[in-house]
């Protein structure tokens, strides 16, 4: 599972994910932190801004104070990271490095007048385009629409020789593969997704069929179509494997190769094991290989580096089957690691109090490990939009078996954090009380929000025996009623004077109070800035952070728990009784493990329906037009800092670390060094 950052509102906006990437948000001032170092400020964090997209730098402290070996183990990962970009291009549109191939071709080789207002749509559109790995919006799955019109992208094209035809230049402008993922009710999910997990003539009814009928061990069952596409071969569904010599081959192999250098310098045994799994597992395509790797990667919890790597998250596949490329290479933050220690030392205390049935609470919770990372570089799904919390493996039988490893991307949430305000808190806070605590405790509280989701909400709960797997039962309501519990239960917990027992706050109430703001605030107004106006619903996280809270506003109308305020012609959420509306995430949490533990998925389907994909339009217009003032961008991501070998006599003698010059220059540089596929 992951977590999500969209900073730019005054508050941070967290997306959990699935074991691999965002619920409330961040302030715009400084945070009374307990347990958090806050981060240096002389930096300059920002580099570019565009359409709805800040892109920022962060740096990688202690990357110094590593052994050489360890240095070259971190340079290793992130090149094997980077070697598989292509990957994650391919796998979100089959056009989409065709397009990308055009239209840099045109960036970089065009002579003609670059000050007239279509060129400067093209520079935004390729931006658009590189930030979202593809021609669809990162995070509304919708495409991306160019301002410039198909008669001048012919001139740009005739003019450099780049070619780009017939469908793959149409799809820019028509209304063809409109969504990436499309997740309506009233959608063949599959057939109308432009997701490149299936052939473009794959039905939902396919999918179905064809997993289903696949046996596989109840109680340790492999995760089937993790990493293939499937498509129709001569009217068959078959499944082409991404593997050595296989779907992807090409850019595999050079993953296997860096893979192999860093193995050579792995810091022990375990992580020497775990790196000749994955290996293995790349080179053949198993998924036995794959959680074999998994189990071995989840217990080697000894040494200083650290990595995700793999076809992991199914956020993607409105299936829920296949998993998108993604890699983070991490350095261990022992002192914030230490501080954090507590939450997982006491995952079974937290299990035992909450308020789930007691049929449905785990008797025992294995090997949650919970660490504050420092990124030393991201690729795939993790780039350059990027998670701000992991929580892996998925395999739900690993993660109770032998454990799971949680983890804080801190340099992340620092450059997040540091990257300045937006004035959006001020425009959609109830109060001037509202404001100060968000200012002074919003950034604790959503790291400990963040902290408890991936720790104690992933790790929480079990199914009832002989139902199947939550991607079995609940289908494509899956993702959104599993981020929404892990989100229930750090919101149920963050209004908890534990939190203060284990240090981790100064005033657990204030905390708990800035955070439930700030969630109900985000879930009933401030998250409707990403949607086009008329748009439902469809991404799983901010799904379930409207579904929660519209729930829990409705729970509570007749005490006027949550009350919807107007004034001067503005609406406003105000709570009134936080101990009421812990007691109804409570209430609602216990519910929505029921669903999950029972398989229930009509009740899950009606909870996701009935309060988390339809938008009040008169609403969603008023807060647009308040939006309207901010010029702060809505999303945030980041480059990724170069990370330098120094070479004597053909050897690494050291390394230094620069920061790219522009978003477009490492852009550019990725496509012409890690551009395996076509």
């Amino acid at each position: 599972m992951k977590f999500k950052a969209i900073y730019g509102f005054g508050l941070a906006v967290l997306l959990s994910v699935s074991c691999g990437q965002e619920q409330k948000t961040t302030n715009e001032g400084d945070t009374n932190d307990t347990a958090f170092a806050k981060a240096e400020t002389t930096f300059d964090y920002q580099v570019d801004q565009f359409a709805d997209i800040k892109i920022l730098r962060y740096q990688i402290p202690g990357f110094e104070d590593l052994t050489l070996k360890e240095q070259q183990l971190v340079y290793y990962m992130t090149q094997a990271g980077l070697a598989g970009r292509d990957l994650m291009w391919a796998q979100n549109y089959r056009h989409n490095l065709t397009i990308r191939a055009a239209l840099e071709t045109v960036y970089t080789s065009y002579n003609g007048d670059k000050n007239s207002e279509d060129w400067k749509h093209f520079e935004e559109y390729l931006k658009r385009v590189w930030f979202s790995n593809g021609i669809h919006h990162h995070y509304s799955n919708a495409k991306l629409k160019p301002a410039f019109s198909a008669d001048y992208l012919k001139t740009l094209l005739s003019a450099t020789g780049a070619t780009l035809e017939g469908e793959e230049f149409d799809v820019l402008f028509n209304d063809k593969d409109a969504k990436k993922v499309n997740l309506s009710k009233d959608a063949d999910i599959v057939l109308e997704s432009a997701i490149n997990f299936y052939g473009p003539d794959v039905t939902t009814a396919d999918v179905e069929a064809y997993y289903s009928a696949i046996k596989v061990d109840k109680e340790e069952p492999i995760e089937v179509g993790l990493n293939t596409r499937l498509v129709k071969e001569n009217g068959k569904l078959v499944e082409q494997v991404y593997r050595s010599g296989g779907l992807y081959g090409e850019a595999i192999d050079q993953i296997i190769g860096w893979l192999e250098k860093a193995k050579g310098v792995a810091e022990n045994s375990k992580q020497e094991e775990a790196l000749g799994l994955l290996i293995e597992y790349y080179k053949t395509g198993s998924l036995d290989t794959w959680d074999d790797y998994c189990i071995a990667w989840a217990t080697s919890t000894d040494g200083n580096i650290d990595w995700i790597n793999g076809f992991i998250e199914v956020y993607n596949d409105p299936k829920g089957y296949k998993g998108s490329y993604e890699t983070i290479v991490q350095i261990k933050d022992f002192d914030m690691s230490k501080k954090m220690a507590v939450l997982s030392q006491d995952a079974q205390w937290f299990e035992d109090n909450s308020p789930l049935m007691a049929e449905h609470k785990k008797d025992t919770v294995k090997g949650v490990s919970y660490k504050t990372v420092i990124v030393a570089g991201e690729a795939g799904d993790a780039s350059p939009s990027t998670p701000i919390g992991v929580n892996l493996p998925n395999n739900n039988w690993i993660r109770q078996a032998h454990g799971s490893k949680s983890v804080s991307l801190g340099n992340i949430i620092n450059s997040y954090a540091n990257a300045g305000g937006s004035g959006r808190l001020e425009e959609f806070s109830h109060d001037e009380e509202e404001i100060a605590l968000e200012k002074e405790y919003g950034q604790l509280a959503d790291k400990l929000h963040t902290a408890l989701h991936e720790v104690v909400g992933h790790a929480s709960g079990q199914i009832n025996k002989d139902v199947g797997t939550p991607k079995e039962t609940l289908k494509s309501y899956k993702s959104t009623i599993e981020e929404g519990r892990a989100d229930l239960f750090g919101l149920y917990y963050l209004m908890d004077p534990k939190l203060q027992e284990l240090g981790l706050v100064t005033d657990w109430k204030k905390t708990g109070t800035a955070a439930y703001d700030g969630y109900i605030r985000n879930g009933m107004l401030s998250q409707l800035v990403r949607l086009e106006l008329g748009d439902d619903v469809e991404e799983a996280h901010m799904r379930n952070r409207q579904w929660v809270s519209a729930w829990a506003f409705e729970r509570g109308a007749e005490e006027n728990v949550i009350e919807k305020v107007t004034r001067d012609g503005k609406t406003y959420y105000n709570i009134n009784d936080y101990t009421k509306l812990r007691a109804i995430f409570g209430e609602l949490l216990r519910e929505t493990q029921r669903i999950t533990s029972e398989g229930d998925y009509e009740a899950g389907k009606a909870l996701v329906e009935d309060y988390g994909v339809k938008v009040d339009q008169v609403i969603h217009k008023e807060v647009l037009d308040r939006n309207s003032k901010f010029k702060s961008a809505a999303y945030s991501g980041f480059v990724n800092p170069v990370i330098v070998p120094t070479m004597t006599d053909g050897e690494i003698t050291g390394f230094t670390i620069e920061q790219p010059a522009s978003f477009e220059a490492q852009m550019l540089e990725y496509a012409k060094t890690y551009g395996f596929l076509k």
